[in-house]
């Protein structure tokens, strides 16, 4: 009676350091990719505007992005797409593309082999190269340590959810947007996704405003010139900004240290 009675005592200890463990596991996993939800769902408007751009029709976009998710690969076969290429060679094309996840799959299979194949095959199709890339930052070696599987999750279902929502975005907006427009639209509204939450201080502000100011201006240079003289009057603006913003506070916090003394 007691030995069973401890078992069951233990387990049950068991159990709940593992829920705390992998709680804690996906809050870090959620920490570390929330900055990543933004380009990756940009990346997803502008694929999906360019499925409709390339005469997918909105079933077919929608289904291609649900099911194949793969961004790089769909780009990849669009132009064939709208071409009239052989299906073989729009497949064999998308398969190129996509041969680093044979790579993916080799670096995440050792920390994941005890799972069971279906879990695996549907966490396989939901991982993606930043969610690798951050998953072996955090967990480099293949030493068993509780939580691994709810860091991946943590990263893996935001990730996906991003690129659908910014993914289906794109394939209603690319129904609404002229064909004159073309993918430079689509082009402008991911920059602009990418950029908006990188303005988190004065500085990065300042750059902004100054290049914007300096495109405009010189928007008639020959090769297009004015945007990379837009882009290092904006560069030098923040990195000097910052630069007097920090010798500023410098003096404040060893005045604080003083007073503290």
């Amino acid at each position: 009676m007691f030995p069973s009675y401890n078992d069951a005592l233990s387990r049950s200890i068991y159990t709940l350091m593992s829920f705390e463990s992998d709680k804690a596991a996906f809050k870090e996993g959620l920490r570390v990719g929330a900055p990543t939800w933004f380009g990756v769902g940009a990346w997803g408007l502008v694929v999906g505007i360019a499925m409709i751009k390339v005469g997918l029709t909105l079933p077919q976009a929608l289904g291609m992005t649900l099911f194949v998710f793969a961004g790089s690969a769909q780009l990849a076969s669009l132009p064939l797409i709208a071409a009239h290429a052989p299906v073989w060679v729009i497949f064999a094309t998308a398969l190129v593309v996509n041969l680093r996840f044979l790579i993916f799959s080799a670096i995440l299979a050792p920390h994941f082999s005890h799972l069971p194949w279906r879990t695996r095959a549907w966490l396989g199709f939901l991982t993606g190269d930043i969610s690798v890339g951050l998953f072996m930052q955090r967990y480099p070696e293949f030493a068993e340590e509780k939580g691994k599987l709810a860091y991946l999750k943590a990263l893996v279902f935001p990730n996906w959810a991003a690129w659908q929502i910014g993914s289906i975005i794109g394939i209603l907006l690319g129904s609404q947007v002229p064909t004159s427009w073309g993918l430079g639209f689509a082009g402008t509204l991911a920059i602009l996704c990418i950029m908006l939450p990188l303005i988190i201080n004065r500085a990065a502000f300042a750059g902004v405003v100054v290049s914007g100011i300096c495109a405009l201006l010189t928007v008639n240079f020959p090769y297009k010139l004015g945007l990379l003289l837009a882009v290092l009057l904006g560069m030098g603006t923040a990195m000097m900004l910052e630069e007097y913003l920090d010798g500023k506070k410098e003096p404040a916090t060893d005045k604080n240290k003083e007073e503290q003394s």
